[in-house]
């Protein structure tokens, strides 16, 4: 065969080969549009909030239900945690308790963090499902937003689907929703169609009378250092706050950041610092918008009683740092705040953040 022919064949075998590779990945991952509507499920009974009433939220990261019984392999540094899924039975207990928390509350909006939705380490559950199906009586409206989703990850620990949301639960109308893409993190073209795409999930809830609030749902990066993701991360969160309060518009924001307050830190364990920048992204936004918890107190002597995060771990679960915040406009008056952590550390390796705030009063 002539060496001309023969290079023709290969170079064609090849590039058939890149072909058949690129469309498989188009097929297996998703592309989430910069801004993109979300989707909302909400009850024609549901009331509207009323200006100047008090409100009640929540800001929880369930752990995709996996329970406090394992050490997952993302849970130590390298990828070197033993446990690759929690059981099914972890996952059913797990939602008994989440349920059980949630309905004592009785909080008026929910922030939801790493529900799972046709993941195989999770059994394929569409969790917000199930709690809705628990919780529907409480809660007539929500909003959800994927910011995981592929249908095969190719990774060792993984080898299967994976999907991610962020879920926002209300006692109160919403009349829309928007998904906002935060910036990703840097890698090459193949790993980042696979990688997380975080998100803001911004719900609009009408105010009897005229006006809106906004409800926004987060969840930032984690393993992100030695990158600038985390600053673009907060920077994008901020520009999104500055408008709402330009607009005139009160908002409540709430998530797992993944980032320290001020002051922490230095506490930590050295082998754990190499998670978190010595100067915490986080100040970008505790200097200009009202903070649960604040910085005082995050970083104070009473901080323990302010610690959202309890690492998973052979021993017995215990809470050390604070990862998880309510941030709200100057618009609203923080009545108290607290983290629920007398029954919670066996639930996530996250505790419920709750704060109550009062709502503007019609001019």
């Amino acid at each position: 065969m002539p060496l001309s022919r023969l290079l023709s064949i290969t170079l064609f075998s090849l590039l058939s080969l890149f072909c058949i590779l690129a469309a498989l990945i188009y097929a297996l991952t998703w592309r989430p549009a910069p801004r993109e509507t979300a989707a909302v499920e909400c009850q024609s009974q549901a009331p509207l909030l009323q200006p100047g009433q008090a409100l009640k939220v929540m800001t929880w990261n369930i752990q995709y239900l996996a329970g406090k019984n394992h050490v997952f392999w993302y849970d130590l540094e390298g990828g070197s945690g033993p446990d690759l899924r929690p059981s099914s039975a972890d996952l059913a207990f797990t939602l008994d308790e989440v349920v059980r928390v949630v309905r004592d509350e009785q909080a008026d909006i929910v922030l939801l963090q790493e529900l799972h939705d046709g993941a195989r380490a999770s059994d394929y559950q569409d969790q917000l499902a199930l709690l809705q199906s628990r919780l529907r009586d409480l809660y007539p409206c929500s909003t959800q937003a994927f910011y995981w989703k592929a249908g095969f990850v190719p990774h060792p620990k993984i080898l299967g689907s994976v999907g991610m949301k962020l879920a926002t639960l209300s006692r109160y109308q919403i009349e829309r929703a928007e998904r906002l893409q935060l910036p990703q993190m840097p890698g090459n073209l193949i790993s980042r169609q696979f990688n997380l795409k975080r998100a803001l999930l911004v719900s609009y809830l009408p105010l009897r009378g005229g006006g809106e609030l906004a409800a926004i749902n987060t969840h930032l990066d984690a393993f992100a250092q030695g990158d600038d993701t985390m600053q673009q991360q907060v920077a994008m969160t901020g520009s999104l706050l500055d408008q709402l309060q330009g607009r005139g518009t009160p908002w409540v924001l709430g998530g797992d950041f993944n980032l320290l307050p001020a002051g922490q830190y230095q506490r930590l364990p050295a082998e754990q610092r190499s998670w978190y920048a010595p100067r915490s992204e986080l100040q970008q936004l505790a200097a200009r918008y009202p903070m649960v918890p604040s910085t005082a107190q995050a970083s104070g002597p009473e901080q323990a009683a302010w610690y959202t995060h309890a690492p998973n771990s052979a021993g017995p679960p215990q809470a050390d740092r604070t990862l998880d915040y309510l941030f709200h406009s100057p618009q609203l008056t923080l009545l108290d705040g607290q983290v629920r952590q007398h029954d919670t550390l066996e639930i996530s390796d996250h505790l419920p953040l709750l704060a109550r705030l009062l709502l503007p009063a019609v001019d």
